[in-house]
């Protein structure tokens, strides 16, 4: 797959994330105590040898250059190809949408040697085997390959997600907003393949009609013209689209039969790396079911939660179904439930802070929390 460019796009709603998002985009959110979203999606295309990866930044994009760097962590650093990492458009007399993001680079996709194109939402979490469905784009001769999956929901998590909607020939008729009738729904992942010169050719009319915001939508106004395959994922795949999915996919990590199915010898996802010492655990203290990164002091209680690196809980504090990012400090005494703390939050002695798993609790990066009086 070496003639194949990746690219990740997101769609950023920062908005829908209760202040995480407020110093970074969402593929930068902090996942799994160690990683970052974004190490998903970088992970699967270094995995399936994609070599020349771009990726377009959304505001606050210093989060992104910092994290990111040269590539070196997803062997992106090479002196062809690599990582390339665009800017967000600023000027008021361009929409901001995905077709500008993509007009503007355009030179980029006409000069290079690639035949195709495979893009990417990083938003859906998946480590997806990338070989078969580029193999069936290839064989078929197709112009597009979306890639959807059978999913359930139950609960609801994901209405208003993109839904594949099949003809009674199992082809596509449309990429339409699930709406909850089914408890069961065909999910567009977000990733499809696409010919780099039908990419060009889509980009170039559509800024000349004004017809689409984003490429999908201009796919579909072209469905007449083009050859359109569609390939189902069986991977396990976790949705993140707002706080509470961001939330319950993160409280998923503490399954471990998901847990396996996302973390695999065979399918490694790769981060920035930091040195850190291993985790102190003091006399007295009770860790049960959590991801406990490096670096952390623990002197309290951890009950199904998610502890990124450098945390430190005070003696008798309680952490239960809560998320600490890094370099998060719980005093003494303090009660933490279905809460979500960013970085470097403090949090005093004696504090209680509860939330729901419908919505969590958010603290924003920097805080300081003291008890009132």
């Amino acid at each position: 797959m070496d003639k194949c460019i990746g690219v990740i796009n997101s769609g950023q709603n920062k908005e829908t994330y209760g202040g995480l998002c407020d110093t970074r985009p969402d593929y930068m959110l902090p996942y799994s105590g160690r990683y970052r979203i974004i190490d998903y999606s970088l992970s699967t295309m270094t995995n399936n040898s994609i070599q020349n990866v771009v990726i377009y930044g959304k505001a606050h994009i210093r989060s992104t250059l910092d994290h990111i760097g040269n590539g070196q962590p997803w062997e992106l650093n090479r002196k062809r190809n690599g990582i390339f990492i665009f800017p967000p458009i600023y000027e008021s007399s361009i929409a901001r949408n995905e077709i500008n993001s993509y007009y503007q680079t355009l030179t980029f996709y006409e000069e290079s040697s690639a035949n195709n194109i495979f893009i990417a939402d990083p938003m859906t979490i998946t480590s997806l085997n990338l070989r078969t469905p580029f193999d069936k784009f290839i064989e078929e001769d197709l112009d597009v390959l979306f890639l959807y999956k059978s999913q359930e929901d139950k609960d609801a998590l994901l209405l208003q997600s993109p839904k594949i909607t099949l003809d009674k020939n199992g082809r596509l008729f449309n990429i339409s907003i699930n709406l909850g009738t089914q408890d069961r729904f065909n999910l567009f992942l977000g990733k499809y393949f696409i010919k780099k010169e039908l990419f060009i050719k889509i980009i170039k009319e559509s800024v000349e009609k004004g017809d689409s915001s984003t490429l999908v939508e201009a796919i579909l106004k072209r469905m007449d013209s083009l050859k359109i395959g569609l390939y189902e994922v069986t991977d396990h795949v976790e949705v993140i689209k707002d706080l509470r999915t961001y939330f319950s996919s993160s409280m998923n990590l503490l399954n471990r039969e998901i847990f396996n199915k996302i973390y695999s010898r065979e399918k490694m996802i790769y981060t920035k790396s930091k040195d850190e010492p291993s985790s102190l655990y003091n006399p007295g203290c009770r860790v049960t079911n959590s991801l406990v990164a490096n670096g952390c002091k623990i002197s309290g209680q951890v009950e199904n939660s998610i502890i990124f690196r450098g945390v430190q809980i005070g003696k008798n504090s309680i952490i239960r179904n809560s998320i600490l990012m890094q370099d998060t400090v719980v005093g003494e005494n303090s009660i933490l439930v279905n809460v979500i703390s960013d970085k470097f939050v403090k949090i005093k002695n004696g504090v209680t802070l509860v939330g729901s798993n419908q919505a969590p609790y958010v603290i924003s990066k920097n805080s300081i929390i003291e008890r009132s009086e």
